[in-house]
């Protein structure tokens, strides 16, 4: 049976946590829908004490973050850069146009259609997350989004140099600087100089997620990308140093990232906990990933494999750090999760930075039931049908009609009736009427 050596913060705090969010979001995008560019102002001068004329970047300024980055910079972005547009294009070219005749003369198919606009948010208040630019507008543009815009926040009173720098090199078409619900609800709902968008993808904090949530369905999202969260399973091939490592390592993203040890060990669990506190002395990003360990921390020894893996997936972690005698296990048996670092040579870094694959995954349980951003989400799985003989539309409309007739859909009964009349010959009455007119009889 599963035994918790430490727990986070009780559901119950986390609700009320939500509430509040949900309701300061709920207003700041009511006031953007009224007020439009001079509530994007206000918000931006109070949350970032930054004000200009227009927040989109000319080019000029994007010119000039370029230019700031070093040879080496350049190099290392470029070389992530190069990864991720990879890998998307290798997702790309796994999603196939169909077109196929299911029965003689009846021709079925679809069509992978990007996307016509796409907003990318940019997390950057607290880090320059300069790595989600090439997550989320590489990945639009490899799916071919013709208009893709991004907003990412101020950093030290300006734009983030490498983060607009990143921006530009993966392809963005229109670069922002602004921060939280303010940049969400600008490139949903638009303003008086900003154009909405389709779709709103990228991760963010609490009130980031919390503004794309209330805005889905006016545009499309992406999913719920909140504050990250990690999972560690590991066995006593591993040490408790290398588990704390890689907790803390997604803990620094702020106080309010989950981070969890799933363990067959009593041993690992308590070697890993006293890594935690001695690492906690020493990292420079303490200041957040004390609190994210102190309140969110959770610590869990199970008895199998079996059981860490039904726990694990009770979670449906965002990040799946796996350090086992058998990682492929939990590869084969797992089935909730947003990503899994397979090994101990591998870890959540590589992924967030890297390696090629998105970083931009789902939290808060949503991998119950979602995946990652990937070029998929760009793209619209659209069908079409062709109806070529009249031999076909008078198999296919027999059916039709008998089934609307269960339903009692008279019209649609009628659209099926009037095409087995032209085509088919039959001597079908109309809707409503005992016999059919006499001009259209066979």
């Amino acid at each position: 049976m599963a035994t918790w050596l430490k727990k986070g913060a009780t559901i119950q705090s986390r609700a009320d946590a939500d509430r509040k969010v949900r309701d300061i979001v709920e207003q700041a995008l009511k006031d953007i829908e009224k007020r439009g560019d001079t509530a994007i102002r206000e918000m931006s001068n109070t949350f970032d004490k930054w004000d200009r004329d227009d927040y989109r970047l000319s080019d000029d300024e994007i010119a000039r973050c370029v230019d700031s980055l070093t040879a080496q910079e350049r190099k290392d972005i470029e070389f992530a850069q190069a990864q991720v547009r990879n890998f998307a294009k290798i997702q790309r070219e796994s999603m196939k146009d169909v077109e196929v005749e299911t029965l003689p003369g009846v021709v079925l198919g679809h069509k992978h259609i990007p996307l016509n606009s796409a907003g990318c948010y940019v997390p950057g208040g607290k880090y320059p997350l300069l790595a989600s630019a090439h997550m989320s507008v590489i990945t639009a543009k490899v799916a071919g989004v013709p208009r893709v815009l991004t907003c990412a926040p101020p950093f030290d009173g300006k734009p983030a140099d490498k983060i607009v720098a990143a921006q530009a090199m993966a392809g963005a078409d229109e670069i922002f600087a602004l921060g939280g619900i303010q940049a969400i609800g600008a490139m949903a709902i638009g303003t008086e100089t900003i154009s909405p968008v389709d779709i709103l993808v990228g991760p963010g904090n609490a009130f980031v997620a919390e503004a794309k949530r209330q805005l889905f369905g006016r545009v499309g999202i992406d999913l719920f990308a909140g504050p990250t969260e990690t999972m560690v399973i590991a066995d006593e091939t591993v040490d408790g140093e290398i588990c704390a490592t890689d907790l803390l390592g997604q803990a620094e993203h702020g106080p309010e990232s989950p981070a969890i040890l799933i363990t067959n060990s009593e041993k690992l669990a308590r070697d890993t906990m006293r890594e935690v506190e001695r690492l906690l002395e020493i990292l420079p990003t303490a200041d957040y990933a004390r609190p994210a360990w102190e309140n969110f921390g959770e610590v869990v020894v199970c008895d199998s494999y079996e059981e860490m893996c039904a726990v694990a997936d009770e979670y449906a972690n965002e990040h799946v750090q796996v350090m086992t005698e058998e990682p492929d296990y939990f590869l084969e048996n797992m089935t909730n999760y947003g990503a899994l670092f397979l090994g101990p040579r591998t870890n959540v870094s590589y992924g967030d930075k890297v390696i090629g694959t998105n970083h931009t995954l789902p939290t808060k349980k949503a991998a119950r039931y979602t995946g990652g951003l990937w070029v998929g989400k760009f793209l619209k799985t659209c069908t079409y049908q062709r109806v070529m003989t009249d031999k076909a539309t008078t198999l296919i409309g027999e059916y039709c009609s008998r089934l609307c007739a269960m339903e009692g859909f008279a019209g649609h009964g009628e659209q099926a009736n009037i095409r087995l009349r032209r085509y088919g010959g039959r001597n079908i009455p109309y809707a409503g009427q005992a016999d059919p007119s006499p001009q259209t009889a066979a």
